[in-house]
């Protein structure tokens, strides 16, 4: 049997990608995480199958689930939001996986960041404004963060952030983030993108605190900083497609 890590996209089950449904849809097992993955996306299971929503769950039960169906030899799939490489809580699951010699398969998701970029309607890499993205979250109740990966030091890049599990620190978002984009650097608070409640909320580093009270934004959002999210229209042209430089599949255009 095999253990397929399934990215399930933000919550609109129409970004799920052909394999994720497929193989969503001929597991006889499916565990997901409920409070993040909406209910349509596992609706495909085939039927009869047991799916386990393992949002009030231990590692030890999710573990216990996997085993159980290894014993029965049937495929389970593992449905995690967005993309299971980030965030997805998959790493203590694979080791757990490898030391009792039980295969599994990663199949990726769309991300929030990329999911919210599209809804946005922008892209988030501007020539000559930001050609870096930083995914990076905040240490809450979390574990706490590797020595170095501050908010602070990203911040001296200049790129875009984009920060996770960080809407219910704001304050110190804030307090870090002003003395290197400015009080006014556009910001974005995207909630639950995908979903049917999904919001898109522009305001700016001063303003978000008062921004996230007003539409009473307490978890499941992503913050996205940087100045390339504001209205920008003074830029360079990408040499992407500039006529005056070839590349091996576009030649030199010729003058006259």
């Amino acid at each position: 049997m095999t253990v397929w890590f399934v990215g399930a996209g933000p919550g609109d089950p129409e970004l799920l990608t052909r394999k994720a449904e497929r193989i969503i849809s001929s597991c006889p097992v499916c565990l997901y995480a409920g409070s993040l993955v909406p209910p349509e996306v596992v609706a495909i299971a085939p039927e009869g199958a047991r799916v386990l929503d393992t949002a009030p769950m231990t590692l030890d039960q999710t573990h216990a689930e996997i085993v159980a169906a290894h014993a029965r030899g049937q495929d389970v799939a593992r449905v995690h939001s967005g993309d299971p490489s980030l965030y997805g809580a998959i790493a203590e699951q694979i080791r757990r996986l490898r030391a009792e010699g039980i295969d599994y398969r990663i199949v990726p998701g769309v991300p929030a960041y990329a999911a919210a970029a599209a809804a946005l309607g922008q892209e988030l890499t501007i020539p000559e404004i930001a050609q870096s993205i930083v995914l990076t979250r905040v240490a809450m109740k979390s574990s706490s963060m590797p020595p170095g990966e501050t908010l602070e030091n990203f911040a001296r890049t200049g790129a875009t952030l984009a920060i996770h599990l960080g809407v219910r620190a704001l304050l110190e978002i804030e307090r870090q983030l002003v003395p290197f984009y400015g009080p006014t650097c556009p910001v974005v608070i995207a909630y639950r993108v995908g979903w049917p409640d999904q919001k898109l909320i522009r305001t700016d580093l001063t303003e978000m605190r008062a921004a996230a009270r007003a539409e009473k934004i307490t978890r499941t959002a992503l913050i996205l900083v940087g100045p390339a999210l504001g209205e920008v229209t003074e830029f360079r042209d990408s040499a992407l497609y500039d006529a005056s430089i070839p590349h091996v599949l576009r030649p030199k255009v010729a003058k006259g």
